[in-house]
């Protein structure tokens, strides 16, 4: 499911189950739901993140029992807390995500591949490319990249371990590091986690209070 499929699969969920979801008030109403991060098309998850915003408070954990008879098979609400209109955006937050990639092992050695992500690391840059429709974006791919490590090794196939950035507009592909390491396409991409900067309660009440962050 695409980003805006899950977003539409959250908002019949909660409108069958009867929660007051709140709207915005332009023109087009849309749903005042906001995910921390895209899923790029094809990738599974177990972490992701979301923000609901309702019109009146609800209890959350009457909400998401609620709304999970309601949601489409392979989505299910894992945890849920109140957090308040004022505090800080999920997108705002988000620093990075670490993947589980499977890759086919035909015609790779370990030590060829280990040896392609040591030189990847050590690298100051590296530039690649993104294409997406007719368009073509020129980018410098070394900075997005935390590590990257094998974890597991067989006959048939390899699994890597990449952390990678996921911030607005800096966000790195799984799929692309693995052009950059000139290995074949993944046979399966999952998104083990999202990480958010970890903000002392102390900040985040000064930011709320609408005085400048210094």
């Amino acid at each position: 499911m695409g980003q805006r499929d899950l977003v539409a699969a959250w908002e019949q969920a909660f409108a069958a189950a009867g929660l007051p979801l709140a709207y915005s008030e332009g023109k087009r109403r849309t749903p005042q739901i906001s995910l921390a991060a895209p899923l790029p098309q094809g990738v599974t998850s177990d972490w992701e993140l979301g923000d609901m915003f309702f019109a009146e408070r609800v209890a959350p954990d009457q909400a998401m029992k609620a709304a999970t008879a309601h949601l489409p098979a392979g989505i299910a609400p894992v945890s849920v807390r109140e957090l308040g209109a004022a505090g800080p955006s999920l997108q705002s937050q988000l620093r990075w995500a670490e993947y589980e990639v499977t890759v086919p092992a035909e015609g790779l050695a370990r030590d060829g591949v280990a040896g392609r992500i040591e030189e990847m690391l050590a690298a100051e840059s590296l530039m690649a490319e993104y294409r997406r429709e007719t368009k073509v974006r020129q980018y410098d791919l070394r900075p997005l990249i935390i590590s990257i490590d094998i974890e597991s090794w067989d006959a048939q196939s390899f699994c890597l371990r990449m952390r990678l950035r996921a911030e607005p507009e800096t966000t790195g592909r799984a799929d692309q590091v693995l052009i950059a390491l000139r290995l074949p396409p993944a046979t399966r991409i999952h998104r083990r986690r999202l990480y958010l900067e970890e903000s002392q309660p102390v900040v985040i009440a000064y930011r709320r209070s609408g005085e400048q962050d210094g």
